[in-house]
């Protein structure tokens, strides 16, 4: 057996020419050469897929059908193969639900923090909460109005899977009488069923009490009957208006009367309903009705048809409704949109409360049918269709004038009040992740806390400090925490994969990176290639696809592939030192890096014609309000060290907006004041890193459309 190295033989994969090497393990080694020489069919559909392969088929039956059937790679064979893993420029999922936080683990151990050292503030005042005493809770039960009915309720279960026959019966033996499971009351002498797959609240029903005069001691040995049995939560509901309230002797604002159950890091997942903004699910965001997408075209005049769904209508009622509005306020119907006045454009587009409109209009079946009631205006007119109608037809219709906007509620945050009301060092978790990873690694360094604080918060500090810093050591560092997973690039997803695998120390792994340093700035390149080495170190082998200078010339064994593309490519050239492929004539990546052969510069450039674009006061992320101006007809490059903002300027500003310009795009662009020189362009193309298709049936020949000419010939 080859305990030092990786022995190929016979491989065939795409173009390889039938190709033997060895490799030797536990170093970095470089594969090199052309595009589409056929590193990745060597790196990647050979040796990682043959490691992988072999890791899953050596697993159970049972294990292995999760994991799909993997095809053998043509080879012949491959000896010293360790189980493989292979870090590439897939983007992460574009889940909304997923960011660089939930990756890493980072935001599961941040969670952790606040639940065990957070202190909780009122979300109403902001006072800092103190626990609260049972009298204390009977006082405030006390306040409601003589011959109220209220049950007195013990939570035992909440949100979670089960049929609880046990407990059940348990609390049969103990003498009560009743449980409410998922707000509906139950007997305890009844047979209850409740599935045991869905997650279920349930509240042992302590008493059931109408206030008067003289029931102050038997509702105190309720509530401390409820609070022994809930372990510190009772919860007080009004039987006929069917509202309800947690008490805890845990967590109370004294002055608004407010509680707060039990810290616990789930209270800080947008992901789970106990955390989430109610609002909006903790997405942090909602699909609300955009006036932009009302009225794409401010220059057009109402009869012109600005308002643009009621004037595209199948109905005659809306156009008459918009006149009659018009006449009632007098808005001339022949002016601008841009030219009308702040009030009228609030009377259209908010409504008239109050103030009713008188049309006549004639139905979709024909008939003549009468309107006598306020105007509720375009937005709320729009809003209320979408969330009222049946018809797919109708919500599909609407949803084009509808765009993704931060939440009113949580503003963003994604979090409950009571969540976001949690603070450590003065910071609540929403406002420590919207802080650059830098920034957070520094705080969390530098937090004061107090001895018990940080006895018991030590560990977990340990855990986040040594995440953050691998992501600050592969050039993350200008990422915030908060960032969604689905606005990363290809490299950054990559290098976020990395550290997360630096962080899981696992050892004696075969690691195939498929360029890394893709999208990183030469100033951290550096960081990159020690990382890599701290990984290497750690007793792995890497295999890395590169065209990278640096790399290379840090690399321990270089594998040059080639000579050329396709066909022509798929055999070794060269292979060892980079001085062994410096060396080697037939090396074309060998005479780059040895410098006989180089790239001129241009000795002339274009010059910039008359036409521009100017982007005007940008402030989106990090842009500090600049000003840009890019000539057309140019090729143009926007270049800066990772995470200056280039993404921000021309992905995130200039191509959303020349998007909702030309093609009413219901993205916003980010923040900006005005682009000027939309009149030199016709239409705009983005090209990104994102895959081109994944259907078996795509091919690069259906994706340019060259078979459609081939059919017709």
């Amino acid at each position: 057996m080859h305990e030092d190295k990786i022995v190929i033989r016979g491989a065939r994969e795409h173009n390889l020419k039938n190709i033997n090497l060895e490799l030797p393990r536990n170093k970095l080694i470089v594969m090199t050469g052309l595009s589409g020489s056929g590193k990745s069919s060597l790196a990647i559909d050979t040796i990682y897929a043959e490691g992988q392969r072999r890791y899953v088929e050596s697993l159970s039956a049972y294990a292995r059908q999760f994991l799909g059937q993997m095809n053998k790679p043509d080879v012949d064979h491959i000896d010293g193969l360790s189980p493989s893993i292979c870090i590439d420029q897939k983007s992460t999922s574009k889940n909304p639900r997923s960011t660089v936080g939930t990756i890493t683990e980072v935001y599961d151990y941040l969670r952790l923090l606040y639940a065990r050292i957070g202190i909780p503030h009122c979300p109403s005042c902001g006072k800092e909460i103190t626990q609260q005493t049972s009298q204390q809770i009977v006082e405030q039960v006390l306040k409601l109005a003589d011959s109220t009915k209220l049950q007195v309720l013990a939570p035992v279960v909440r949100g979670r899977k089960g049929e609880y026959r046990e407990l059940f019966e348990r609390l049969r033996k103990d003498g009560f009488a009743r449980v409410q499971v998922d707000g509906k009351v139950y007997g305890l002498d009844e047979d209850i069923k409740i599935d045991k797959k869905e997650r279920h609240d349930i509240d042992v029903v302590v008493d059931r009490i109408v206030m008067k005069d003289g029931i102050q001691r038997r509702l105190a040995d309720s509530i401390e009957t409820a609070l022994s049995l809930g372990e510190g939560i009772v919860s007080i509901q009004v039987i006929d208006g069917g509202e309800r309230q947690d008490f805890s002797t845990h967590f109370a604002c004294i002055d608004c009367g407010i509680s707060l159950e039990e810290l616990e890091p789930r209270m800080f997942s947008f992901n789970n309903p106990y955390g989430a903004c109610k609002e909006c699910t903790g997405l942090g965001t909602r699909m609300v009705v955009d006036p932009e997408l009302i009225i794409p075209d401010e220059n057009l005049s109402i009869n012109e048809g600005a308002i643009h769904p009621f004037y595209h209508s199948r109905m005659d009622f809306y156009p008459k409704l918009i006149k009659a509005v018009c006449e009632e306020f007098d808005i001339d119907m022949d002016t601008p949109w841009n030219d009308l006045s702040e009030d009228e454009h609030k009377i259209v587009m908010l409504g008239t409360e109050g103030h009713p409109i008188h049309i006549k209009y004639r139905s979709m079946t024909g008939r003549t049918r009468s309107y006598h009631a306020s105007f509720e205006g375009v937005l709320k007119n729009l809003a209320r269709r979408y969330r009222e109608t049946d018809s797919d037809y109708a919500r599909e219709w609407i949803s084009q004038y509808m765009a993704l906007r931060p939440c009113a509620v949580c503003n963003g945050a994604r979090l409950k009040p009571e969540s976001l009301a949690v603070t450590v060092g003065g910071l609540n978790i929403y406002e420590l992740c919207e802080m650059s990873i830098r920034d957070t690694l520094t705080f969390i360094s530098d937090v004061t806390l107090s001895d018990r604080e940080q006895m018991i918060a030590h560990r977990v500090l340990k855990e986040v400090r040594e995440r953050l810093k691998f992501l600050v050591d592969v050039g993350l560092d200008y990422l915030t925490v908060n960032r969604t997973s689905g606005t990363l690039s290809g490299g950054e997803a990559q290098r976020i994969r990395l550290a997360t695998q630096i962080g899981s120390g696992l050892v004696g792994v075969l690691y195939v990176l498929d360029e890394p340093s893709i999208g990183l700035h030469q100033r951290d390149n550096r960081r990159l290639i020690q990382t890599l080495k701290r990984l290497r170190d750690l007793g792995n082998t890497l295999i890395v696809v590169e065209h990278d200078e640096e790399t290379m010339v840090e690399a321990d064994h270089i594998v040059d592939i080639g000579p050329l593309a396709g066909e022509h490519g798929g055999r070794i050239i060269a292979m060892g030192t980079l001085n062994d492929i410096m060396n080697n004539p037939e090396s074309i990546t060998g005479h780059f890096l040895s410098g006989k052969r180089k790239i001129e510069i241009p000795t002339e450039r274009r010059v910039p014609g008359e036409a521009w674009l100017r982007i005007k006061d940008a402030s989106e992320h990090n842009l500090k309000n600049i000003d840009a101006d890019i000539p057309l007809g140019l090729f143009v490059t926007v270049t800066g060290v990772s995470g200056s903002g280039k993404s921000t300027l021309v992905t995130d500003i200039l191509s959303k907006a020349l998007a909702k310009k030309f093609y009413r795009s219901r993205e916003l662009p980010g923040r900006h004041k005005a682009i000027e020189g939309f009149e030199h362009i016709d239409k705009s193309i983005e090209i990104d890193q994102s895959p081109i298709g994944r259907t078996p049936r795509s091919n690069p020949a259906t994706y340019v459309k060259l078979f459609g000419d081939i059919r017709n010939l």
